[in-house]
């Protein structure tokens, strides 16, 4: 059943309040609200003119059974005349029995508990007398009727097919009240009256009915203004089941004390945000009538007037283009007729901002002394003379003609060479502005092109957002991690790349968003990639490719003197020579703990070992400030590399091989095993790639072939079952170059023979036997070097490239080169192979 009221007082507002009239032995105050279920309309209601059951008459004798109606909301108290609406089934028959049998006496009793369809109601309710039922057409029963006295249940008499209680009535003394009473009525009159002083919206109806009250029927003004009350409905219900008048007046003086305290720090609530409101719009409309003023005064022009005079002062000065100009002109005409506060008007203002802050023929002073250049490239990276120059060789190109031609510079190498620091070198060298930017994971073509305008949030691209950041229409632009570009359902960044490294598509670079050409041709781009094989085709043939291959264990230790020492003492708080490193610990870092190709782990061990040190100093202990080879472990734990030398002395079937990764060069070793069988096999593990378990392959034909001409091994395969494994089986592996490592470990293994020891090779072998060329001779080089091995075999077509390399990575190296398999047997068993 939804039942009228929920809450009928101060602080909250009164849906009707009409008072139908005052008397002495029964108030009818007509009112309804609804809080949870929909709120009657008024038109439900008018009707109710002439009642059909008569108001209960004096000295009517009550019934002594009631049938049972519950209220969820709150308890009803007696003297309020209130339109209800039935919508429970049970509660609908129980009214239309009361109508019939009882005069339409029902009882309202507010519910205690309510689990599931089980009801607990409290003891104490209110007898309602219905004065008129309206069915409606939804099936639920429209009532009208008035809250008499209270009762008390005696038992329960039925449960089914309605709930009905046998009770008992309670009815106030009629005596006059005495003095102590009246003064609780009059608390109680002053407290209703100030409650009326902090929300006034009904002062006038409520002053009338309060003016209206009958002292000497305390019981009934206390009901009355009970019904009023918007306290929880459990201390309403304690307040239905005072009987005693003085408690009742005392308990009701605290209720009212509690809306009162309620109601002033609502006041004070809507006091404040009032006052904010008011002073927001004060000052809004002093600030448009100082507008207005200054306006018809000639001191101030208005908002749009003020942009586009800002726009033109950015403007002013840079050369911008005819088709760029007649853009910004008609922009700038759109924008003066636009509302200000239209979205358009955001996004022109947006696009013409982005126009004006963009280097229009702003150009960088270049530094036209080579000679510098090399002093800076020389200042900044120790070693890498190759690389150092070709960079010269292209930047004195660029010196001769004026402008940036030919191929973009691609440097590649394994992380931690220098990749990203060469090009801040290069942009010094030319006194150019630098801007980097990954490329790395991208996958939309917007973040190289930018988007459309008409998208929300639309942005331009990286290169135009680097040319706004660095101010110059002519900066150095590096593009790192090419190699690692995406591609996705959003396009292609890779092919979006083109228009912008080619020289002869960039003069008039299409962005997106700008939608005006600009031209690139003066940018020098720079792009990074640890190795060739991911970047696409067509890209890669815009580009220049300078290999950093890495460094060697004389050059780990001068760029640690020379740069990741200081750099660390400063960055933790040292003066230079505070901490010192020998030579032998620099040396041991580097062999034990930093064998990678480029630097980043050495300096993170140097970095640790600073760190311990100043926390020693901190703890207040003696720190050894002076690095050497035997501080070194306790600084950094037990080493992490050891020598390539897997065995104590030369096994036959296992040889040493060179391998070249996006990491840099490495060594690995090649093992073959035999396993007596009835019949021959042939398998490989260690995670190998097709190509080279196609190398492996080759390498068994090969062998098998060269050793069936021979009595004394040509049953060798015939009766074993051969086994070739790569270790560090966790490591994906693929590539031709160690086809003639597995065929000389096969071979070994075949002939009982171990090769000779401290010798490693590299090679694609043919099926005849030719030994094919490889690359990455320099990077296998300085990999051997780095774990010291002295003596290589290359193909015998890879001579040039060896004898390229620099003087200080082919020191101490004694290289064979062999174009056949047999010429790779001299060497490996000291010319005197079993088999030839």
């Amino acid at each position: 059943m939804s039942e009228s009221p929920k809450s009928l007082g101060v602080p909250h507002l009164l849906s009707v309040v009409t008072f139908c009239q005052a008397r002495s032995n029964q108030l009818n105050l007509c009112l309804f609200t609804n809080q949870n279920s929909r709120i009657m309309e008024e038109n439900e209601y008018q009707e109710v003119e002439e009642p059909q059951n008569k108001p209960l008459p004096a000295g009517k004798v009550l019934p002594g059974n009631l049938n049972i109606i519950p209220l969820f909301k709150r308890p009803i108290f007696p003297g309020i005349v209130i339109p209800m609406l039935i919508d429970r089934k049970e509660d609908i028959e129980s009214v239309q029995h009361a109508l019939d049998k009882d005069n339409g006496n029902v009882g309202l009793v507010y519910v205690k508990d309510q689990v599931g369809d089980e009801i607990e109601y409290y003891d104490m309710g209110t007898i309602f007398h219905v004065f008129r039922s309206n069915p409606l057409p939804n099936g639920n029963l429209q009532i009208l009727g008035q809250a008499v006295k209270r009762f008390r249940k005696k038992r329960i008499s039925l449960v089914v097919p309605r709930l009905r209680w046998e009770v008992t009535y309670h009815t106030d003394p009629e005596d006059k009240p005495g003095t102590e009473l009246k003064a609780y009525m009059l608390a109680i009159s002053t407290q209703v009256k100030e409650l009326l002083q902090l929300n006034p919206t009904f002062k006038e109806q409520v002053n009338q009915l309060v003016a209206q009250l009958n002292y000497d029927t305390p019981g009934l003004t206390m009901d009355l203004i009970s019904n009023l009350l918007t306290t929880d409905s459990d201390d309403l219900q304690l307040l239905l089941e005072k009987t005693d008048l003085q408690e009742r007046a005392q308990f009701l003086m605290e209720l009212l004390r509690e809306e009162y305290e309620v109601a002033k720090i609502q006041q004070k609530i809507n006091d404040q945000i009032n006052e904010k409101v008011q002073e927001q719009q004060r000052e809004f409309f002093l600030r448009e009538q100082l507008s207005a003023i200054k306006k018809e005064l000639g001191l101030e022009k208005d908002e749009t007037e003020n942009e586009v005079e800002q726009l033109r002062e950015k403007l002013a000065g840079k050369k911008l283009p005819a088709e760029a100009q007649k853009v910004v002109d008609e922009e700038i005409q759109k924008m003066q007729v636009l509302n200000p506060q239209s979205p358009e008007y955001n996004v022109t203002r947006n696009y013409l901002l982005l126009i004006a802050d963009l280097p229009w023929g702003v150009y960088s002073q270049d530094s036209v002394d080579i000679k510098k250049a090399r002093r800076i490239l020389d200042r900044d990276h120790y070693g890498l003379q190759d690389v150092k120059d070709r960079i010269l060789e292209y930047l004195s190109t660029i010196i001769k003609r004026g402008r940036i031609g030919g191929s973009i510079i691609c440097l590649v190498g394994p992380p931690g060479v220098g990749k990203t620091s060469i090009g801040k070198s290069i942009a010094s060298a030319l006194n150019r502005k630098f801007f980097r930017f990954s490329v790395g994971g991208m996958r939309d073509e917007a973040e190289i092109k930018g988007h459309r305008r008409t998208y929300i949030g639309a942005m331009p691209g990286k290169i135009i957002q680097s040319l706004k950041r660095v101010e110059t229409a002519n900066p150095v632009i590096m593009l790192d991690e090419i190699d690692k570009i995406g591609m996705s359902f959003q396009g292609d960044p890779a092919s979006a790349l083109l228009e912008v490294l080619d020289p002869e598509q960039n003069q008039e670079f299409m962005d997106h968003y700008l939608d005006i050409p600009f031209d690139l041709s003066n940018v020098l781009f720079v792009t990074t990639a640890n190795q060739l094989d991911t970047i696409p085709g067509p890209l890669l043939d815009r580009m220049e490719v300078i290999r950093l291959s890495g460094y060697i264990m004389e050059e780990k230790v001068e760029i640690a003197r020379k740069y990741l020492v200081p750099k660390q003492l400063e960055a933790h708080g040292f003066k230079r020579n505070e901490i010192t490193f020998t030579k032998t610990a620099l040396k041991y870092i580097i062999d034990n703990y930093a064998r990678e190709a480029g630097v980043r782990n050495l300096e993170k061990a140097i970095r640790r070992i600073i760190r311990k040190a100043t926390l020693a100093l901190a703890e207040g202990q003696e720190a050894d400030l002076h690095i050497d080879k035997e501080d070194v472990e306790r600084f950094l734990g037990k080493p992490i590399f050891h020598t390539e030398q897997l065995y104590d002395k030369p096994i036959p079937g296992v040889v040493l091989g060179l391998a070249y990764t996006s990491f840099g060069g490495a060594t690995l070793y090649i093992e073959a095993a035999a396993i007596k069988s009835a019949r021959s096999g042939f398998k490989q593990t260690g995670q190998l790639g097709s190509v080279m378990q196609e190398s492996s392959e080759i390498a068994y034909s090969y062998v098998r072939s060269l050793l069936s001409h021979d009595e004394r091994f040509n049953k060798f395969f015939d009766e074993n079952f051969i086994h070739l494994h790569v270790p560090a089986g966790a490591t994906p592996k693929d590539g031709p170059s160690a086809g003639v490592t597995m065929a000389l470990a096969l071979y070994s293994l075949a002939v009982n023979k171990a090769v000779k020891p401290g010798i490693a090779m590299t090679g694609e072998l043919s099926l005849t036997g030719k030994v094919l060329p490889i690359g990455g001779v320099q990077e296998k080089s300085i990999a051997a070097k780095r774990v010291g091995i002295k003596e290589l075999i290359f193909p015998l077509e890879n001579k040039n490239d060896f004898d390229m390399l620099p003087d200080y990575v082919k020191k101490g190296l004694k290289v064979h080169f062999a174009g056949h398999f047999s010429d790779l047997l001299e060497v490996a068993f000291r010319g005197k192979p079993p088999v030839k």
